[in-house]
């Protein structure tokens, strides 16, 4: 297993992206970060970490999805495998909040941003970054987000969760190349955010409405149950929760 370790970083997706365009990068190779200057989430937001304190990893992984079809099966393994280590951990109500942050009851302990690629031979090269919040206890600006130390008051090695992250996301990944991703999809929907609870949202007009989340489509949509019994698919920019 190759695990590139740094001190600073712009961005340990970017860095393991330009990695690979200048040479070859075996599968599962890792880069961690004890801090990321332009650390990054979903839809462009920014992701700011304190240094030293929390797990910034990317792990190049490719030869495992097939084709455009089974994307989000990728980030379905993703997100079990953080939830894994955090039961392992004993962190407590654990869930995924579509599409991809992983909560401690409403307090958001992880996030996760997958960039894929398409290469000419017609693999998909996919660069997944996870920013863990792990000993930080400050979350200023950021009511929402919380640590594994605030949540169990106490400190975390940080390469035991590593190593215990990279376990989980080959053993995941094994079950998508085994065609056995109806295991994961089960999983992921049992840990679902807020599935089959009426609850607020907002869509990209800035409606409000009631719904109801029935589940994720295999393309990664999320299914909205409406007041008019209607079930709607939305997009990642096209609908916010409201919790």
């Amino acid at each position: 297993m190759n695990v590139i370790k740094l001190d600073a970083i712009d961005s340990t997706n970017d860095f393991l992206k330009e990695l690979s365009k200048k040479q070859v990068v075996t599968n599962f190779t890792v880069v961690v970060a004890k801090n990321q200057t332009k650390g990054k989430g979903q839809m462009g937001a920014s992701w700011d970490s304190e240094s030293g304190k929390n797990l910034i990893m990317s792990v190049l992984i490719t030869d495992i999805l097939n084709n455009t079809d089974e994307i989000f099966h990728l980030n379905v393994a993703v997100a079990l495998s953080v939830v894994q280590v955090l039961e392992e951990f004993k962190i407590p109500k654990l869930s995924i909040k579509w599409p991809n942050d992983i909560m401690s009851d409403t307090k958001k302990l992880c996030g996760i941003l997958i960039e894929n690629s398409f290469k000419s031979d017609s693999k998909i090269e996919s660069v997944v970054g996870i920013g863990l919040n792990v000993n930080q206890k400050s979350f200023e600006h950021l009511p929402k987000a919380s640590s594994m130390a605030v949540v169990m008051q106490e400190a975390f090695d940080l390469d035991a969760i590593l190593n215990r992250m990279l376990f989980y996301i080959k053993k995941n990944c094994s079950l998508i190349v085994s065609h056995q991703e109806t295991t994961l999809w089960n999983d992921f929907h049992k840990y679902l955010f807020k599935m089959n609870v009426p609850m607020p949202f907002e869509d990209a007009n800035t409606n409000r409405f009631m719904g109801i989340i029935q589940g994720v489509t295999a393309d990664g949509k999320l299914m909205v149950l409406l007041e008019d019994d209607a079930v709607k698919t939305y997009g990642i920019k096209e609908i916010q929760m409201l919790y």
